[in-house]
């Protein structure tokens, strides 16, 4: 249900997000008239303090209830340093590299902007990776470490998934506007996610659509970094996981997530 509401107010929040998500530049020509400083609150303009002593101050913060970073990719897995998966536990969680999807997004962030052309700014925002399992396993859910049980059942889909709260400090370059108004971005930083669940989700002939919820064992803390490049407001991610995937000992060791693709709004 959730899914199926979210699916729905997805295209209306990244309409609202293109709409008023884009920031304010108050630095731009010395000739120009300068905007009044405000803080961004879901799209809407609130003027700050409008006294002369705090006009350039507060035109560099800024702080915004948002849709941003919309990331639509492939995750991908490696164990030991190779794609290849070799370990027991591992060769159950082999997956079909296109439809083992990261999706995700943010919708909070507040930042400083030192000049036109450099800002730093902290996100939060949420993230899932939905892994589509080649083998007709199903991962049993309350037990120590990460369990499989074999089945007899040809599955039209065996999806396991996670989602987590991600947090990303983010460092962001951008030129000057070009002909047509439009910049390029470049964006890195580390980032931290905290689990929210996990998930699997079975559909058969023989039982039809099963779902189960569970943290099957998913590290409770991950860390890494990512880095973006775009055009406007297009652009491509890269995100890298240092740390495992499971936690210590209840899952595959050494087994990284890294996860690529296509996003909207920076």
């Amino acid at each position: 249900m959730k899914s199926k509401v979210l699916s729905a107010l997805f295209p209306c929040l990244l309409m609202g997000a293109l709409a008023f998500g884009n920031e304010v530049d108050t630095t731009r020509n010395k000739n120009e008239v300068k905007a009044e400083p405000v803080v961004k609150v879901g799209g809407f303009r609130v003027p700050t303090n409008t006294s002369d002593s705090t006009k350039k101050a507060s035109s560099k913060f800024s702080f915004q209830l948002t849709l941003a970073r919309v990331d639509l990719g492939l995750a991908t897995y490696m164990e030991n340093g190779s794609y290849t998966l070799s370990s027991p536990q591992a060769k159950n969680l082999e997956y079909e590299t296109l439809k083992t999807h990261n999706f995700g997004f943010e919708f909070l962030q507040t930042g400083y902007r030192f000049n036109s052309y450099f800002k730093i700014y902290l996100g939060a925002g949420l993230d899932w990776n939905h892994i589509r399992l080649k083998n007709n396993v199903t991962i049993l859910s309350d037990q120590p470490e990460l369990t499989f049980k074999e089945e007899d059942i040809e599955f039209k889909k065996n999806r396991f998934s996670s989602t987590y709260l991600r947090i990303p400090l983010s460092f962001q370059f951008r030129t000057k506007d070009d002909q047509k108004g439009n910049k390029v971005y470049f964006v890195a930083g580390p980032e931290v996610g905290f689990l929210i669940n996990g998930k699997t989700k079975q559909v058969s002939e023989e039982q039809g659509k099963v779902k189960f919820k569970d943290d099957f064992n998913f590290n409770p803390f991950r860390y890494g970094a990512f880095a973006r490049v775009g055009y406007g407001l297009a652009g491509l991610y890269v995100k890298y996981y240092a740390n495992d995937v499971f936690a210590e000992n209840r899952g595959p060791s050494d087994f990284k997530n890294v996860n690529f693709g296509i996003m909207v709004g920076f």
